[in-house]
This record gives C-alpha cells, structure tokens and sequence, in this order.
C-alpha cells in the first residue's frame, strides 16, 4: 500500500501493532507473525482516535469512519453500537448509506435490515459484510429491543418479529442468552419466552430515568426496611 494512501489513524494503529510486537515477540519464529493487534483493542483505539476529531476536522477522517463502521458491523462480538453515532467523523457521514445502515444496526428492527439490503445489496456487498451474519446480528439485536419492553415474549411474535421458524425458537433463546445480552428461559408449555433481563441498545434520556426510577425505588424501599427494623429495636 502507498504511504500517500494511508490514513493517520491507519498509520497510529500500524504504530501500535509493531510497538506492541517489538516489545513481545524476541524469537524468530515469533517475528514471522504478522502484526495485529487484538481485535477490540484496535476497535477501541479506533473510537478513541476518532473521537478526537472536533467538527472543524472531522472531514478528513471520512475514510477512517466509514472504515470503523464496517468493523464493528463485521465483530462477531459487538451489539451496541450507539456510541458511535456520536463521533464527529461519523455524524459527517450523515445522509450516506453506510450511516443508514449504522443507525439500522443501532435501533432499528430486522424487517429495517431486510429493506435496505433489497435496496441495497450490492452496497452491501462492497463492505465485505456477509447478509446472513447480518441477519444473525439484527435478530438478535431486534430480540433485545423486544425483551427490554415485554418480559414475556410468545413464540408466535418471535418467529414473526426475528423471521424464523418455530423448530429454530429454542435453538435461538440458547444462542441469545449465550451472548450476555439478554437473560431469559424457555416455557415450552406456554410457548414463550420470560426475560429476567436484558441490554439496552442505546443509552439516552429515557433509559437514564428509568435508572433513576429504579435506585429511587430500591432507596424507599430500604428506608422501609430500615424503619421496620428500628421499630422492633424499640420495642
């Protein structure tokens, strides 16, 4: 690759992949790896350098942006993805597809994702992104939306809402619960679905109050506990 082509985020992150090598790998078998640097490190550096941009720069990294977005879409591990709409670089993205598709993969269902790829597969296609890992992702992401709202889910809705089958509705719950992401077991008499907890996709106004609903509520409930107990000590 031409230096003129690579970009100072590109040239950071080559930094710290041979910084990081140097100061690891002393033997010559070690040194015929290639350099990389974890996959969430990078990602993470990636943010943090991009959040640096102020909206005087931010045009300059349009490449690096686009380029972040992309891996995190492709990271099998990554399902929150709100943080970066608010990247400067990124919101100059703003009107663009691969914004679209950022906004979609942040709080937008599955029926969203099947759109636009109708729209727009061969866009999607030139980001190296695979349609049905696509697919997984937002189902998964769509479930969470749904789980967060209603902490009983029939199998019915699910196979409506995720476009699965009923044989693939336990194998999923399986998989989902295996991410972390949410919390829930199968009633297979019921035929549903009962969340114990799961993650927000974003994180604004309305999820810090019902935070703050929720500490408000535990603290009145220890006041009672704790004037239940002084009451019996003095009696």
């Amino acid at each position: 690759m031409d230096d003129q082509t690579v970009s100072p985020l590109e040239r950071t992150l080559h930094g710290l992949h041979s910084e990081k090598q140097d100061k690891t790998n002393s033997s010559p078998m070690a040194l015929s790896f290639p350099r990389i640097l974890p996959s969430d490190a990078a990602s993470k550096v990636m943010v943090e350098l991009l959040g640096s941009y102020t909206e005087d720069n931010a045009s300059q990294a349009r490449v690096d942006a686009h380029r972040c977005i992309v891996r995190a879409l492709k990271d099998p591990n990554a399902f929150l993805f709100d943080h970066l709409l608010t990247l400067k670089p990124v919101k100059f993205l703003e009107g663009e597809l691969i914004h679209d598709l950022l906004t979609i993969f942040v709080s937008a269902k599955l029926a969203s994702y099947v759109k636009f790829y109708q729209n727009n597969k061969d866009f999607i296609d030139s980001l190296g992104l695979l349609h049905e890992q696509n697919m997984a992702k937002m189902r998964l992401l769509t479930f969470m939306g749904m789980a967060v709202e209603n902490k009983e889910i029939s199998f019915d809705t699910m196979q409506q809402e995720l476009q699965i089958g009923a044989d693939d509705v336990e194998a999923f719950v399986i998989d989902a619960v295996r991410t972390k992401m949410v919390y829930c077991k199968i009633d297979q008499t019921q035929r549903k679905v009962v969340v114990s907890h799961s993650t927000h996709r974003t994180f604004g106004k309305q999820q810090w109050q019902q935070l703050y609903d929720t500490l408000n509520a535990w603290k009145q409930n220890l006041n009672k506990v704790k004037n239940s107990l002084l009451s019996l000590s003095d009696t």
